[in-house]
């Protein structure tokens, strides 16, 4: 039999977290089409079936299920004996952190800087964006996911609180009145929020909670978006405090209507340790630790 080329196994590992051949092959910077060659490659090496097609994407086989477990454990030694081979120079390899779009917009983004100089043969990827990475299925080496998971081989924490409040610019205000109370969110006012078969987490159901029955009019998968929408006076909407009371075009509206809610941060039970999982834990443990007082405002 032809000696096995690694590079198979990588393929076979994205392909089995991604669950598209696509989506694998982007993750891995190579075309669908080399992806699929190396699978098949491996199938003929192997003998064995690994994967089966759905209308979803690629659906482990039993087969395939019996090599993750023992590729995964591969995968791993090789990442351990590459942190011991730089240990000299440092940490190095590729760090995939998963967050929400507002934390890592506006929290994580503008003071990556420093880590990334502090560890610079250390690629990072900072996956921002409406949806969370699953470190469960070693889609990401840490995520920071606004519940903390119920299941799945991982390590989970609170990170920190988190306050939210309704916003406005006060040319709307000016034009629309100021609602004196919950009830008057409903009486002649646009409210900007979340698209709701879109929501990707419960915890994103605001309005509801101020009051009973308000629904958004003005809808967007984003909250980088919400907040654009709200700053050029679309309408009032909930924005995190670390957004809101950063954009000076904005003043809070009912500001004794306060929303909180909890970032937690996971990583797989078996890389936890690995040193740039550690790092980064411990550098984003001192940014929140230094952030307070955007995150939870008096």
């Amino acid at each position: 039999m032809q000696a096995n080329d690694w590079n198979d196994f990588q393929a076979f590992i994205a392909v089995a977290r991604a669950g598209q051949l696509a989506r694998a092959a982007a993750a891995m910077g190579v075309d669908a089409t080399t992806i699929g060659r190396r699978l098949r490659r491996l199938e003929t090496r192997t003998g064995a079936t690994l994967f089966e097609q759905t209308r979803e994407g690629q659906v482990l086989t039993e087969a395939g299920e019996a090599m993750l477990a023992e590729v995964e454990a591969m995968d791993q030694a090789a990442s351990r004996i590459a942190e011991h081979a730089a240990a000299g120079g440092g940490i190095a390899g590729t760090l995939r952190i998963s967050l929400s779009e507002g934390f890592g917009s506006w929290i994580v983004a503008p003071a990556l800087r420093d880590f990334v100089e502090a560890n610079p043969r250390l690629v990072v990827d900072l996956v921002a964006s409406s949806g969370f990475l699953s470190p469960s299925k070693r889609e990401a080496d840490l995520a920071v996911t606004l519940s903390r998971p119920r299941a799945g081989p991982v390590i989970a924490g609170k990170l920190s609180d988190y306050s939210l409040r309704l916003y406005a610019t006060r040319g709307y205000l000016s034009q629309k009145g100021l609602p004196g109370r919950p009830a008057e969110l409903a009486q002649g006012h646009r409210l900007v929020g979340y698209i709701p078969d879109l929501l990707y987490a419960p915890e994103l159901r605001y309005l509801a909670e101020i009051e009973t029955d308000l629904t958004a009019n003005v809808r967007s998968s984003s909250i980088n978006a919400q907040h654009r929408m709200i700053a050029a006076g679309t309408g009032i909407g909930v924005l995190p405090c670390f957004i809101g009371d950063t954009d000076k075009w904005l003043v809070p509206v009912l500001p004794d209507q306060r929303i909180t809610r909890s970032f937690w941060l996971v990583t797989h039970k078996d890389t936890h340790n690995l040193a740039r999982v550690r790092a980064f834990k411990e550098w984003l443990t001192a940014l929140v630790a230094r952030e307070r007082g955007r995150l939870l405002p008096r």
